[in-house]
């Protein structure tokens, strides 16, 4: 069987399916877009895709922060997919590939409505809510 994870290749095919699945699911809602320098911003970043066959299904992105403390940004999952474990999936993908790298802290800042999905994966949430692409957020941790 394939492996459905991969980490995909800034400015591929896969690269703009990612865009793509980024932009419907985290910003259109919120009317928001993806600019030329956000994608210009990820290019040292470990783009991370779950594929079924060729089709993407879900999404993450690891940004270094310092040599032990790595940032998760724009997980997504295809609407209509979501609490099916690939978010769990790509999650569990993404710390090992962070702990492969040395890194021995994953950081990020979930939206409120996800906290309880990352609580259960032993995120622990740092400091008070505050406001992110006009939602509310918390900065969320856990050491890998």
């Amino acid at each position: 069987m394939p492996m459905p994870l991969k980490i995909i290749d800034h400015g591929s095919f896969q690269h703009r399916q990612m865009v793509d699945l980024r932009f419907s699911v985290l910003r259109k809602p919120l009317g928001l877009g993806i600019s030329k320098e956000d994608l210009e911003a990820e290019k040292n970043d470990i783009l991370i895709g779950f594929f079924d066959d060729e089709k993407l299904e879900g999404c993450c992105i690891l940004t270094k922060e310092d040599a032990k403390t790595v940032r998760l940004r724009q997980m997504a999952v295809l609407s209509g997919l979501q609490g099916k474990g690939i978010g769990r999936t790509i999650m569990n993908f993404a710390e090992n590939i962070a702990r492969d790298r040395g890194f021995k802290k994953l950081t990020m800042h979930a939206r409120k409505a996800a906290t309880g999905f990352y609580e259960k994966l032993g995120y622990q949430i740092e400091g008070p809510e505050f406001a992110e692409v006009s939602i509310p957020h918390y900065e969320m941790v856990k050491d890998l």
